[in-house]
Parts: structure tokens; sequence; C-alpha cells
């Protein structure tokens, strides 16, 4: 059985939507950032990333990991394109001109978009979305960030999905890494074919059922 690590309010989340997109069975094992935990190391502590038991998982303190019947994965958007991989289906590539293009399009999710939208994601968690610090790391991600939604728009020109006319494992990690962003909304108001995709990649009902688990937890 698939093991996914790590609570729903982290990246965790993309494993979950995805689990529930394949309709899989999984144990979640709920793992918290430490930086959430007063005393990470107490005895009564919840399990966290800087707990025995889970640095035995992954030795970097980072959630989300997967464990599929032996398999230990540690990376989320890897995770997924794995998952695919081996369960197959609509969500999976369907030759190797489609893995390649899936693999590229989580890659640089990975490396061109997702560093821009943490930031901004950190600033507003941290609370400092008004401090001119906060203001200014704001504007130069989102600045960054119009290169990317410029690019999605020309390729969602047509398009209603990035490979394949379907929705697929490609959309979905890309659609977690673009969620962070949701807070720019003049980047969707210039970008609509970009707002028209996440909006219906958010209509699924796995990426309900797995909101749902993820707003039902302590903040």
């Amino acid at each position: 059985m698939l093991t996914i690590y790590g609570v729903y309010r982290s990246r965790a989340s993309r494993n979950y939507w995805m689990a529930r997109e394949l309709g899989i069975a999984f144990k979640s094992v709920p793992v918290i950032q430490a930086r959430r935990v007063a005393d990470p190391l107490a005895a009564d502590a919840p399990i966290n990333t800087k707990s025995p038991a889970f640095l035995a998982v992954n030795p970097m303190g980072l959630i989300p990991a997967i464990d599929d019947d032996g398999v230990v994965l540690t990376e989320s958007l890897a995770n997924n394109l794995y998952l695919a991989r081996k369960y197959g289906g609509p969500l999976a590539p369907a030759d190797i001109r489609e893995e390649g293009l899936m693999g590229n399009w989580t890659m640089w999710a990975a490396t061109e978009v997702e560093p821009h939208a943490v930031q901004i994601v950190l600033t507003y968690d941290y609370g400092n979305e008004e401090t001119d610090e906060g203001k200014a790391t704001i504007a130069r991600c989102a600045k960054a960030l119009g290169k990317v939604f410029a690019r999605m728009e020309t390729h969602l020109d047509g398009r209603d999905y990035l490979v394949g006319d379907r929705f697929t494992v490609a959309d979905l990690n890309l659609a977690e890494v673009f969620r962070y962003t949701m807070s720019q909304k003049q980047l969707f108001a210039r970008y609509p074919r970009v707002a028209a995709w996440l909006a219906r990649c958010h209509d699924r009902s796995a990426f309900k059922a797995m909101m749902d688990v993820r707003l039902a937890e302590a903040e």
C-alpha cells in the first residue's frame, strides 16, 4: 500500500490529490513541520520533521515522502510522476513523447515558478505583506512570474490542458505550484487562459476532496 508522510497543509497535498485522482488506497502519516511544534523532540510531541521515526524515512527532514511497497521517494513532484507512471490511466504519459513533456513541465514548475511563488506565500504566512521589505519581495517575485504566466498563456492558446489535450500529472503538478500565486490577482487578470486552466484543475472532485481535508486541519 502507498504511504504518504506529511500533513495536508504542506507540499504533501500534491501527493494526496494525486492518490485521489488515481483512485488508489493510501495510508496517511500526518508528519507536521517541526517549526510548528514547541519542542519537536519532546516525548509527547506529535510526529514531525525532526522526529527520529520520520528521519529514518527522509534523512533530509522534509515533507512529503512516500513509501510505495518499499519504494521510498522524497520529492513531491517526482513522487507524482512516479505514481502516474506506475498506476497508469489518463493522468499518465501515453508514450515517450508525453513522458518527456510531462517531465519537462514539472521541472519547469520546480525551477522557474516555485522559487518565486514560495517567497510570496511565505511573505503572507509571516504577516509581512504590508512591510516595505514584504512589498518589495512580492513586487520582485510577481515581476519574475510575469514571464512564467506569459509562457503558459501562449501554450494554452487552443488547449485546455498542458499535454495530450487531457488533464494529466503535468497539470496537477503545475496547478499545485501555481496555487501559491493566487494572491497575485493582477497576473491572473492579465493572463485569462492561465486563470481558466487553474480553475478547471481546481474544479476536479479529487482536488476538492483533498482541499476539504486540508482546510479541516489545524493551522
